[in-house]
């Protein structure tokens, strides 16, 4: 299969393209990588599609959103958190709905964690919708196209980089691995949590 990976420069999205890379063709998109794309900028959605045609699957890994205090924080920090991990996601939906080869994949990522986070109420309301409307938009696509969210919680790695205690995380190599399960598998409208 033809597979974008979106956000391939990041810890997820890294190690997503690499264990794609073993069966299939891959390429890799980012804000600074030879194929261009920036989850904020819905024109940049559209030259993707122009510049990498016949796909069979889109992952995105690039999205994610800031940490905010709900007391605190101003309208337009709100509006940004929402527009790139959420909106931005919508509309790469949107645009790979009309482009991709019958049969194809669409493969999200979420984040919800499983306890109240200090600063994640924004989080928690943008990785629930992105909950939502994968499970609804599985019901709408055309061509037996698929739609999942892979939803990672804490990356071993990540929080290791951070200096906390890496075994509270999941290592990327697995978070990987449920991607690639997407991409290759049947489900469908469904939220992974690896």
């Amino acid at each position: 299969m033809k597979v974008l990976v979106i956000g391939a420069t990041g810890t997820i999205g890294n190690a997503v393209a690499s264990a794609l890379e073993a069966s299939h063709q891959v390429i890799k998109g980012s804000r600074r990588g030879p194929v261009k794309v920036d989850m904020e900028d819905p024109s940049s959605l559209d030259a993707l599609f122009d510049e990498v045609p016949d796909l069979d699957a889109v992952v995105c890994c690039a999205a994610s959103g800031p940490l905010v205090d709900l007391e605190s924080a101003a309208d337009e920090e709100i509006v940004t958190g929402v527009q790139g991990k959420l909106l931005g996601q919508v509309a790469l939906v949107q645009r790979a709905v009309r482009r991709l080869r019958d049969g194809g994949s669409i493969t999200l990522t979420g984040g919800t964690f499983s306890t109240p986070l200090a600063g994640g109420s924004l989080g928690a309301l943008v990785n629930t919708g992105l909950e939502g409307f994968v499970r609804n938009a599985a019901s709408e696509l055309p061509r037996r196209l698929r739609i999942n969210l892979i939803s990672p919680g804490w990356i071993k790695e990540t929080l290791e980089s951070m200096g906390a205690d890496g075994s509270e995380g999941t290592p990327v190599s697995e978070v990987a691995r449920a991607y690639v399960t997407t991409v290759e598998g049947t489900a469908q409208g469904q939220t992974i949590r690896p």
